[in-house]
């Protein structure tokens, strides 16, 4: 199937959706659907809908602002206190489940307020390669993920956005801020802060991609394999700034950055 093919049946689902609620992270892949939801459906019948809360990075918040605007469609940003749930801030296997769980359960009653048919998400094909506990909370609650039903991947994402000019198209992957946090350590409002902070100054530095590993006083840095030479280069600035911030040991992992590394240990 080609990618015009793929496109085709992704704007066939959403007309069929007659009016749709897009959980809008401003990543890569929501921003497509959203842009696609833009090109298919009434701006009347369009609403994106992004969450905030102390596990989102808050960098993403204006991005997310801007690239709205440029798609130009209605945001509502709301508020989600997942930190409240014991559940979650235990932080077990099943986090990301009550995490979803209550996303979309807020996103559900503000669709039936402004009289909205169906709640999309941007989960793709690739998202299965991964441990998603929280894809059971989507079902659950029936939500779309039509980006999933047409056949794409990152990849297509990827180069569909860059042909419709997103400037979305090679953003580095986001992922909830309490995804850099073990399985078993208790999640709270200062780790996630920390982490945060840590990371907006890795990036500051120009790393692109970047995800710290927080395992209470030791950090796990994980940046492209072609930075890590550029990244130890670095080396005296980036301890002692991450020492400021709480961090007693500073590690770089030498396999570089991968998608939900934390969840190797289930895997095996």
């Amino acid at each position: 199937m080609t990618l015009q093919d793929k496109l085709s049946g992704l704007k066939r689902k959403i007309r069929g959706y007659k009016s749709c609620l897009v959980a809008f992270s401003g990543g890569q892949d929501s921003a497509l659907l959203l842009k696609i939801c833009a090109l298919v459906l009434k701006p009347e019948k369009l609403l994106a809908v992004t969450a905030v809360s102390a596990t989102y990075p808050q960098a993403e918040l204006a991005k997310a602002k801007i690239l709205a605007r440029k798609i130009g469609v209605r945001l509502k940003i709301i508020r989600t206190e997942e930190l409240d749930n014991k559940k979650f801030s235990a932080n077990s296997v099943k986090r990301c489940y009550f995490c979803k769980k209550e996303l979309f359960s807020k996103l559900i009653r503000i669709a039936q307020q402004n009289r909205i048919d169906f709640v999309l998400d941007a989960s793709n094909l690739s998202d299965k390669l991964d441990y998603r506990p929280g894809s059971v909370a989507r079902a659950e609650l029936k939500i779309k993920s039509p980006l999933a039903d047409a056949g794409f991947t990152k990849k297509d994402i990827r180069n569909l956005s860059r042909k419709l000019g997103l400037a979305s198209w090679n953003k580095p992957p986001l992922a909830c801020l309490a995804s850099r946090i073990p399985y078993g350590i208790k999640i709270t409002a200062g780790i996630l802060r920390q982490i945060d902070r840590a990371e907006e100054y890795l990036i500051s530095l120009g790393f692109k991609q970047v995800r710290l590993r927080h395992y209470d006083g030791l950090c796990r840095i994980e940046v492209e394999q072609g930075d890590i030479g550029r990244l130890l280069g670095k080396r005296e600035q980036v301890v002692g700034r991450l020492k400021d911030l709480g961090y007693n040991y500073i590690t770089l992992d030498l396999e570089g950055y991968r998608t939900g590394s934390l969840n190797e240990v289930i895997k095996k």
